[in-house]
């Protein structure tokens, strides 16, 4: 604890924007954790509701369950439900449409810790080169009499690089992770509510 203490007091100001960006990237890291798990994004409900599907005196109460699911598929079956009387070509632009939405929606917060993990190395590099030169200043002023100085100076700098690292580094991996996750959610929502549309249109055309 006192040794984290002592790292951020001697990495200068830039360890307060290094800061806020490790509070951002943790907070967007548990958060989508939680969001993007399958259960919650395709609620077991609604699997049901399509496996239970039985025609147009189906639609009403399947329409109700899937209102009352969270998940971004009972979304997008909400709107394919509501949309079941169109013809395919509607019907499928209308199932592209809502499914943006809700993987825009998965995707939330993504963009910000992308970002996240590309400025804080540029943060950390830009407390060690002024830390840098603070040193050589200090280098100008008093010479090299003591290397202990130099050394002690070049650690301090470097600090804020380390930081950098640390906080860009698992932002960068869970970005990737969470990236690779609402892709293979969105092409399985994908999937299962085209299935569900044919199934709609086959009821509508008997």
């Amino acid at each position: 604890m006192f040794e984290t203490l002592h790292m951020v007091r001697q990495g200068g100001w830039t360890m307060l924007p290094l800061g806020i960006c490790s509070v951002v990237a943790l907070t967007i890291i548990i958060e989508r954790a939680m969001a993007l798990r399958r259960n919650r994004v395709i609620d077991p409900v609604t699997l049901r509701i399509i496996e239970d599907y039985e025609g147009e005196a189906s639609a009403p109460a399947a329409l109700i369950a899937c209102q009352r699911c969270a998940g971004a598929f009972a979304g997008i079956l909400a709107e394919v439900i509501r949309n079941r009387r169109l013809d395919h070509a509607q019907a499928v632009e209308s199932l592209r449409a809502v499914g943006r939405t809700q993987v825009g929606r998965l995707e939330r917060g993504l963009t910000v810790l992308e970002i996240v993990a590309g400025i804080s190395p540029l943060l950390g590099l830009l407390g060690t080169v002024l830390g840098l030169v603070q040193v050589f200043d200090a280098i100008t002023a008093r010479g090299l009499g003591d290397p202990q100085v130099l050394s002690a100076g070049i650690s301090k700098a470097l600090v804020t690089t380390v930081a950098g690292l640390m906080i860009a580094i698992p932002a960068l991996a869970f970005h990737s992770l969470f990236n690779k996750r609402v892709d293979e959610l969105a092409t399985e929502m994908q999937d299962r509510a085209t299935a569900f549309l044919v199934k709609l249109q086959h009821y509508q055309g008997q």
